[in-house]
């Protein structure tokens, strides 16, 4: 499930992007499907770092090579997104989805986000949306108290005014997974650890059918939901 939409970002042969938090690896491994790209994903978790360059290395090795035949090059790293081992003005592109709403000092992260990136580069960052993300809050406890769930809900004026003083411009503002946020309010309501309620489960295997299947009503119903109750605000962000 992608929450950046690539169109909407440089992906030319020779772009350097750089997936923050990358997790699993959704965001990473979309990017390395451009044909000459060089990709890089950070996170701290190690089981997702080791996932993620399985899924990268087994794309590599279906065009042709470890760097692909395209010309494509990816590396994964485990990092913290508050001190990135990277040098100023490094990359075209950096991604940052799902990820400061979990760290304490988000202002540094942000800076380090912005100092790797070249000025004039695409910045997209995205978290949850206040509403939705306030009532998930207001149902369960558990929910945002566990070791690494979130410390905080964004207000987007908030978000925007911290990543304009740390030197972004923002472009284009989006509202992404309006289909989702129901389930979360819905798994929160019964606990949000408990996948094997009835009425949970059979939401998620709906939202996976619609994932995969992607029909035209179930796409329409997202896109009048999105405005309203999309779980995600994307922000798509320039440097300078």
């Amino acid at each position: 499930m992608l929450t950046v939409d690539f169109k909407r970002i440089t992906t030319d042969p020779g772009t350097r992007i750089l997936d923050a938090g990358c997790g699993g690896g959704r965001h990473v491994c979309e990017a390395f499907r451009r044909p000459g790209v060089t990709v890089a994903g950070i996170d701290l978790q190690w089981d997702d770092l080791c996932r993620t360059s399985g899924y990268l290395s087994a794309m590599a090795e279906e065009n042709g090579g470890k760097e692909g035949s395209d010309g494509g090059t990816w590396a994964v790293a485990q990092a913290n997104i508050a001190r990135l081992p990277f040098a100023d003005d490094f990359f075209d592109v950096v991604i940052c989805s799902e990820v400061l709403e979990h760290i304490e000092d988000d202002k540094t992260a942000v800076s380090e986000l912005l100092r790797v990136l070249k000025p004039g580069g695409d910045l997209v960052v995205s978290v949850p949306r206040f509403f939705p993300e306030k009532i998930c809050w207001a149902l369960s406890d558990a929910y945002h108290q566990e070791p690494g769930g979130h410390v905080r809900i964004y207000r987007q004026a908030r978000l925007v005014e911290i990543l304009e003083d740390a030197g972004a411009r923002l472009q284009r503002v989006d509202f992404r997974h309006g289909l989702h946020a129901p389930y979360w309010w819905l798994k929160c309501a019964v606990g949000h650890k408990n996948d094997n309620f009835p009425l949970v489960k059979a939401y998620r295997n709906f939202l996976e059918w619609d994932i995969i299947e992607k029909p035209p009503l179930t796409r329409n119903l997202d896109r009048l939901l999105n405005p309203l109750i999309g779980k995600s605000v994307v922000l798509y962000l320039k440097k300078g």
